[in-house]
């Protein structure tokens, strides 16, 4: 039922079931991506299956277990923007490529060669990234894979890297997601836990997170939390 390169199916599992849907890819990832809001051009057909490949759909009793509805749509949605989406190999490799670049562009914006205080071209960062065999991941942040890029093209590749240190109060309830994700993002200089709860740290990270550690933080705290730039450095 299913073609390969035309359709493919978007799963998630909840309640210890699977649930799938059929979709059109690009229009899929449009929908995932925000770019597209008319699920009558994402769906191939207006079913949730527990097996599309076989054709077999999924009870009621488990849609309401799983999803508290069976309006397709509210179902279709919750599982384009939470499950797994396949992709096909051309999707991939234009995936590949876009995150390529995004990386490439990160890397000429924040780093220097210390030798001259200039930034290397795009051209030159792309074959060092050939030469040491940088694997791109389509799915992962371009700005988070960066950095270990960067690790790796400083093998072959002198580089420096404009730095930031930020400095965040935030409040116990939202300390343990918060720390996980600014650790994946920067370094911990230091960090403190108040009588109150609240977690207290300096990050250093990559000058060109700043944006993106501001906005994340914001989003996990509800814009309670307070961010403060202490340092930058080239």
């Amino acid at each position: 039922m299913v073609e390969s390169g035309k359709y493919v199916i978007a799963r998630y599992e909840s309640h210890g079931e699977r649930f799938e849907i059929v979709v059109y890819p690009e229009e899929a990832w449009r929908y995932r991506e925000g770019k597209e809001r008319d699920l009558s051009k994402v769906l191939v057909y207006d079913m949730v299956y527990k097996d599309a490949k076989k054709g077999l759909k999924a009870s009621e009793e488990s849609l309401l277990k799983a999803f508290r509805t069976t309006d397709i749509n509210k179902i279709a949605d919750i599982i384009l923007r939470r499950g797994e989406l396949q992709v096909t190999a051309e999707q991939r490799r234009r995936m590949i490529e876009a995150k390529k670049r995004q990386i490439i562009n990160f890397i000429v914006r924040n780093c220097v060669d210390p030798r001259t205080g200039a930034p290397h071209t795009p051209t030159r960062i792309e074959n060092a990234m050939n030469e040491v065999g940088v694997r791109i991941d389509p799915f992962r942040d371009p700005e988070e894979q960066a950095q270990e890029v960067i690790k790796a093209l400083r093998r072959i590749l002198p580089l420096k890297i404009a730095r930031a240190l930020i400095a965040v109060k935030i409040s116990p309830e939202y300390a343990g997601k918060a720390y996980g994700m600014l650790s994946r993002m920067g370094d911990i200089k230091r960090e403190a836990w108040l009588p109150d709860g609240s977690w207290i740290a300096e990050i250093e990270i990559p000058a060109g997170l700043q944006p993106k550690l501001i906005e994340k933080v914001n989003e996990i705290t509800h814009g309670s939390a307070q961010v403060k730039i202490i340092s930058k450095s080239r």
